[in-house]
């Protein structure tokens, strides 16, 4: 789950789900070690400690992926909190497209996780679907 920071960059969070995608998964790692099993040679069976040594393997796996599942609720509910703490502040947003404003957030909704946020200018215009990477200042 891709989680926007303010400020934070759309680079870091796409080299972050390479990272996770190029990352050996647990039923990668359970084929493999079915597919040793299978086509071991019965004359030669697998040594004992080689054996263990993959089980502590698979089970280290699959305790770094539930880790990995924790982290990144706490960074939902971290993202949440702090768009939360947002409501009333005033910012400065940015856009790719270089224009952005000032104003006050009025309102914010999560959309599939994530904070939308709308902001009111001084001059009352409202700048919707606001995400936590464009608020570059917070006043």
């Amino acid at each position: 789950m891709a989680v926007d920071l303010i400020g934070g960059s759309a680079a870091a969070a796409t080299e972050a789900l390479d990272l996770q995608s190029s990352a050996l998964g647990q039923e990668e790692f359970l084929r493999i070690l079915l597919a040793q099993l299978r086509f071991q040679d019965p004359l030669k069976p697998l040594d004992n400690q080689q054996f263990l040594a993959q089980i502590a393997q698979f089970s280290a796996l699959a305790q770094t992926s539930q880790l990995n599942d924790r982290v990144d609720t706490l960074l939902s509910i971290q993202a949440a909190t702090q768009s939360i703490g947002l409501i009333g502040r005033t910012v400065e947003v940015s856009s790719e497209s270089g224009a952005g404003g000032v104003g006050q957030v009025a309102s914010l909704r999560f959309v599939d996780g994530q904070a939308d946020i709308t902001v009111r200018t001084a001059s009352g215009e409202l700048l919707t679907g606001i995400r936590l990477s464009q608020i570059s200042v917070v006043r």
